[in-house]
């Protein structure tokens, strides 16, 4: 197989499944189970792919998630496209759901109950909107009694906000968490000891 365009192969693996494709397993069709394709040969396919989406005037590009890779639209098409197909509403995140999704992004996987200890208020409502938007999932469940579901994020997340993986989120200072740390104390009425 070593006459075979990657490049190409790529290409149609992705357009076909239409969804994101873990790099490990590209590797192994482009090759065999026995002998997957070297990562070397697949990063620089990868990076040359990705290269001429972004470089040439096309309607799509090649985007990573976390390991992932995915055929997606440009987001300059978006209205376009949606004249013809049946576009999934935009969601809108208010304070509270952006709150409780940035502790489960720094958190994860996180229940429910320690998102309502950090939050102070329950959080039913906008955990179930988050699932419900498809940027947290369940991602197991916690070794505890009654075993409560453990919350991540997910591939929609990393593409909606522009970041191909988590340790892309800025790190938070800890001149940020002691502000933090006050405001809590000073909204409860109570002292946070750390």
């Amino acid at each position: 197989m070593s006459d075979m365009n990657y490049k190409a192969a790529i290409e149609a693996i992705l357009f076909a499944t239409g969804s994101a494709i873990e790099g490990s397993k590209l590797m192994v069709a482009l090759g065999t189970e026995e002998e997957p394709v070297p990562k070397k040969v697949f990063n620089e396919a990868i990076k040359e792919l990705m290269a001429e989406y972004e470089s040439e005037d096309r309607g799509i590009r090649l985007i990573e998630l976390d390991g992932k890779y995915q055929l997606c639209t440009k987001n300059d098409y978006y209205e376009v496209l949606g004249k013809i197909v049946n576009m999934p509403k935009k969601h809108t995140l208010t304070d509270v759901l952006l709150e409780t999704l940035s502790i489960v992004a720094y958190k994860q996987p996180v229940t429910r109950a320690e998102i309502e200890k950090i939050r102070g208020v329950s959080c039913s409502h906008a955990v179930n909107r988050l699932v419900e938007y498809n940027l947290i999932c369940e991602v197991g469940r916690l070794d505890a009694p009654g075993h409560p579901i453990l919350f991540g994020t997910t591939d929609d997340f990393l593409r909606s906000f522009g970041i191909s993986s988590m340790d892309e989120l800025p790190d938070i200072s800890p001149d940020k968490i002691e502000d933090f740390r006050r405001q809590a104390e000073e909204e409860a009425g109570i002292e946070v000891t750390t």
